[in-house]
């Protein structure tokens, strides 16, 4: 693979969320990245997974040094265990922050082609 997240970008606009798996050492990556972070291999295919797991842990946002997130604080980044053997990194959106829990229950949703992440 080259570095290449177009695959990743166009599953995202059609609502679907995918995931890479090495084929070398065939364990999962996400966010996407040119080479596997566990084995240094360099082909990585984008697989769909089913988009529901449980939160593993989270943080609120309370002051952003994004640009792009000031003024929307607060709110929750989490990283999503996926039963496909993977952890997914993003928002948590549909509840109130302080309602978000280490093992809740989550569905991936698309806002603006980004994967977030939705209470179930």
């Amino acid at each position: 693979m080259s570095g290449d997240t177009s695959a990743y970008w166009a599953a995202c606009a059609r609502g679907e969320l995918v995931v890479q798996r090495c084929t070398s050492c065939g364990r999962r990556v996400h966010l996407p990245e040119a080479d596997c972070p566990w084995c240094g291999a360099g082909e990585l295919v984008f697989e769909p997974v089913k988009g529901e797991g449980v939160v593993h842990t989270f943080t609120i946002v309370h002051r952003s040094f994004a640009p792009a997130y000031r003024g929307r604080e607060p709110y929750v980044m989490a990283w999503v265990d996926l039963p496909e053997g993977v952890r997914a990194f993003g928002h948590v959106v549909g509840c109130a922050p302080d309602d978000v829990r280490i093992g809740m229950p989550v569905r991936v949703t698309f806002i603006d082609r980004l994967p977030h992440w939705r209470p179930v």
